[in-house]
């Protein structure tokens, strides 16, 4: 379960920052996780509920915003909706496409005190 790793990273980043900012406390965190990273949704949310016990962010809501996947076609320049890595294109077919949406992986924000 790599979400455990990735869980650890989020808390040290938000934890970081917030402490550049003076504060001591996190009271929310929102993340972007997009639908073709890799990330199985329900598997990160019990990696952080692990990885902020004894933190900052132990007692931080957590907001997760999903981003669908998105492609770009290769061939005639179509973009579609993708829910895995090969879709074929829907207008020519094409089974070479861009990711060009649902890779994203980040912390959008964080509320401290």
């Amino acid at each position: 379960m790599h979400e455990l790793s990735i869980a650890v990273n989020i808390v040290e980043i938000a934890e970081e920052s917030t402490l550049k900012e003076g504060a001591t406390i996190v009271n929310e965190i929102e993340l972007e996780i997009g639908n073709m990273s890799g990330v199985v949704l329900e598997a990160m949310e019990l990696a952080l509920e692990s990885a902020v016990k004894g933190t900052m962010l132990e007692k931080a809501k957590v907001k997760i915003t999903t981003i669908p996947g998105k492609a770009k076609c290769s061939d005639c320049g179509a973009e579609f909706e993708i829910e895995e890595l090969y879709a074929p294109c829907p207008e020519c077919g094409n089974p070479f496409a861009d990711i060009i949406q649902g890779k994203e992986l980040k912390v959008k924000s964080l509320k401290v005190e």
